[in-house]
């Protein structure tokens, strides 16, 4: 192991509560969702993972299925870097996982059966070399298992000491509340949700975002880019290297409309004049949401991460009038 982590990490990044609890995230977090499985460069992903831990980002989110060409690649590439250069700092990390989307084949590897739960994550932490998981997260809601079946499975794997923290993802406003309270029956507390979250994704601001505040539930964001929508990567064109020119099914070609390329073009306007770059207003917007206590990034190479943790350094809160203005653009409403 000849990795040094660098010892100014913790004051080039804000940490903030995470809800109620005694938990506190990075601001920026980083998803280890594309480039991270094993058709991915190994040496990229580490050299991502370690300048992240380096500029203070301390929390790793996964998921059961994630990477590629095959799930759970992207918990064993975490887990080789673990092994090999991160293992002296695996207290000062904060390494999540998730289940809830198809993992294996037959009834019992798919949605929220206790069976399901916890079976993967017995698989996520054989993969990633672990004997817990810091945050677990039932990943979507299961509309055929009844919900205290599934907060009972998070609540049991709480006290069998298999994670730390238990949260949810992609739960509406309704059964959020509902599973904090049965969870809260059960002598552990929802600690964190995970919902999709960008100026053209605001679902979570009718209604979500007031369940959370209320019952001290912290949120980590995904998608703050919209799948790089929210970057100026597309203003001029389709570079023959980015997503929308892959078969990707996660930002295709007919996405990139004239009105969306014209209010990205218009807010990377604002970012300009603010001395940021369009991802990093995109960014910034989300985190200023007082329900948000992370923003999780993706990344394809180590430059991105350093940009995206220097909104967090060096990000002057948006005034009201560049929200008006930001506002008027994404809705289209006249100010």
């Amino acid at each position: 192991m000849n990795y040094i982590a660098a010892p100014d990490r913790y004051s080039r990044m804000e940490y903030a509560r995470c809800g109620r609890s005694g938990l506190k995230l990075p601001r920026v977090s980083l998803g280890l969702w594309h480039n991270f499985g094993h058709e991915a460069p190994y040496c990229n992903a580490r050299d991502m993972l370690l300048t992240a831990f380096d500029l203070g980002v301390t929390c790793f989110d996964l998921a059961n299925n994630y990477g590629a060409p095959f799930n759970g690649s992207a918990e064993e590439t975490l887990g080789r870097v673990l092994k090999e250069e991160l293992r002296p700092y695996r207290d000062e990390l904060i390494i999540t996982t998730k289940a809830g989307y198809g993992m294996w084949d037959g009834p019992y590897g798919d949605f929220g059966s206790r069976k399901y739960l916890m079976a993967s994550l017995d698989q996520s932490l054989k993969r990633l070399g672990l004997d817990y998981v810091d945050i677990f997260y039932h990943h979507r809601p299961d509309p055929e298992t009844p919900l205290e079946e599934t907060m009972q499975a998070l609540a049991d794997i709480v006290h069998q000491g298999k994670a730390l923290y238990v949260g949810v993802s992609n739960y509406p406003a309704e059964l959020t509340a509902k599973a904090a309270e049965l969870l809260k029956g059960m002598g552990v507390p929802l600690t964190i949700h995970q919902p999709r979250y960008n100026m053209l994704d605001r679902w979570i601001e009718d209604g979500l975002c007031d369940v959370l505040l209320e019952k001290g539930i912290g949120a980590a964001v995904f998608s703050p880019l919209a799948q790089g929508r929210l970057t100026d990567r597309y203003l001029h064109g389709i570079p023959a290297d980015s997503r929308a020119a892959s078969s990707s099914p996660f930002l295709r070609k007919e996405m990139l409309t004239e009105q969306l390329l014209d209010k990205v073009s218009r807010l990377n306007d604002i970012a300009r004049g603010r001395g940021e770059t369009m991802a990093q207003l995109a960014l910034a917007w989300v985190l200023e949401n007082p329900a948000v206590t992370s923003v999780i990034i993706g990344a394809s190479r180590p430059e991105q991460i350093r940009e995206n943790v220097e909104t967090v350094q060096k990000h002057v809160p948006l005034s009201e009038q560049e929200k008006s203005l930001i506002r008027s653009i994404i809705t289209e409403e006249k100010i």
